[in-house]
């Protein structure tokens, strides 16, 4: 029997196969997983904002993209994923409020996916598909039996990257 663990906003956990972790309502904030295809290990990690160093209050590291990310990665490792081939898959970052003006609030999820991008890169972890941007909320599931990450948004037929 599988169980559903959900992630909560600014919140992250892992998963063994046949579970399946999932997180709801990601508008600008990111959903990031973490899959080893091999042991079938994965995480997620759903975060806020992108950088914890722009913040006084950044006690919980789930809520930036920066702190997030690396701590996904110590737990998905902890769990027993293998570093070398873990694959990540992102969504979220969308354009949830129309600003006016150079405002950066209008743009976090655009700088939340770009924080994912970069993170990855220094991590050395491939980043295999996204489903990002636009201006509508998701609700994902990474399945850890597949490595399959459902991506679904009202009025959208489901996605699967």
């Amino acid at each position: 029997m599988s169980q559903v663990i959900k992630v909560g906003m600014a919140d992250l956990n892992i998963c063994k196969a046949p579970d399946v972790i999932t997180t709801l309502g990601l508008g600008s904030c990111i959903g990031l997983v973490l899959y080893d295809p091999v042991t079938k290990v994965g995480g997620m990690v759903h975060y806020m904002l992108p950088d914890s160093k722009q913040v006084r209050n950044n006690s919980n590291i789930a809520k930036f993209g920066d702190t997030g990310i690396r701590e996904l990665l110590k737990r998905v490792i902890a769990a027993g994923g293998n570093r070398n081939r873990l694959i990540a898959k992102i969504a979220g970052g969308a354009r949830m409020f129309e600003v006016s003006g150079l405002s950066d609030v209008g743009n976090i999820g655009a700088r939340n996916a770009a924080m994912a991008k970069a993170v990855l890169k220094e991590l050395g972890i491939r980043l295999v598909a996204e489903d990002t941007g636009l201006n509508y909320g998701r609700t994902v599931e990474l399945h850890c039996d597949t490595g399959e990450f459902y991506i679904k948004s009202v009025g959208k037929p489901v996605k699967i990257i």
